[in-house]
């Protein structure tokens, strides 16, 4: 049975596609379309509950949560090729940063959203709130950039889904209007994962 990868493009599956793309997985893609409400209809609730993206079912296990499934693809399949460390103490370092990069990174940085984005109603936006996430994800994007000095990859001395966890959410920082320029290991960084074949591949086939 191939495994089925439930989406929407441009959104928090992007980062699933990618890592089932990097490790040559068979995949199902089932478009699930958001505008038409099709996440809140019955026979999807049913799988996932809360009504969201990414979702995974792969043999009858049902997984949500983006990094819930990066790391169950990861310990499923990404050992065996080069995408994720074995138990050791590599693997914990990627739990670390795979798990900093969604509680830590993405939470302040859909605070600096919620607080300042037009998508938001205005009576619910707060302008010092807003000036407080964007100042801690400044402190966390400092945290990244010093991690990565003298590195290419987070974790050892190769790309793995612990990069491809937190990498694909910077660039959406940026289109938020937070500043990453001034970080260049992180600049680097992202040049060298974003350039990966496999990206290529996710980008052409997000219809």
């Amino acid at each position: 049975m191939s495994l089925k990868f439930y989406y929407s493009p441009m959104s928090s599956a992007t980062r699933i596609h990618w890592a089932l793309e990097e490790l040559g997985v068979p995949y199902e893609k089932i478009k699930v379309d958001l505008a038409a409400g099709e996440q809140k209809k019955p026979e999807y609730l049913a799988l996932n509950p809360n009504g969201k993206v990414p979702l995974v079912v792969d043999d009858g296990m049902v997984i949500f949560e983006s990094l819930a499934i990066l790391l169950y693809l990861g310990e499923r399949y990404g050992v065996e090729k080069d995408l994720f460390p074995p138990p050791t103490p590599l693997r914990a370092e990627a739990f670390k940063w795979m798990a900093w990069g969604t509680a830590t990174l993405s939470e302040t940085g859909a605070r600096y959203m919620r607080h300042t984005s037009e998508r938001f109603p205005a009576e619910q936006r707060n302008e010092k709130a807003g000036e407080a996430a964007k100042k801690e994800v400044g402190d966390h994007l400092a945290i990244l950039d010093h991690a990565l000095a003298g590195k290419e990859y987070l974790v050892g001395d190769k790309f793995s889904l612990a990069d491809l966890a937190i990498v694909s959410f910077v660039p959406f920082l940026a289109r938020l209007g937070l500043d990453v320029g001034p970080y260049a290991n992180i600049q680097a960084w992202v040049a060298r994962c974003m350039a990966r074949p496999a990206m290529a591949r996710v980008m052409t086939g997000q219809a």
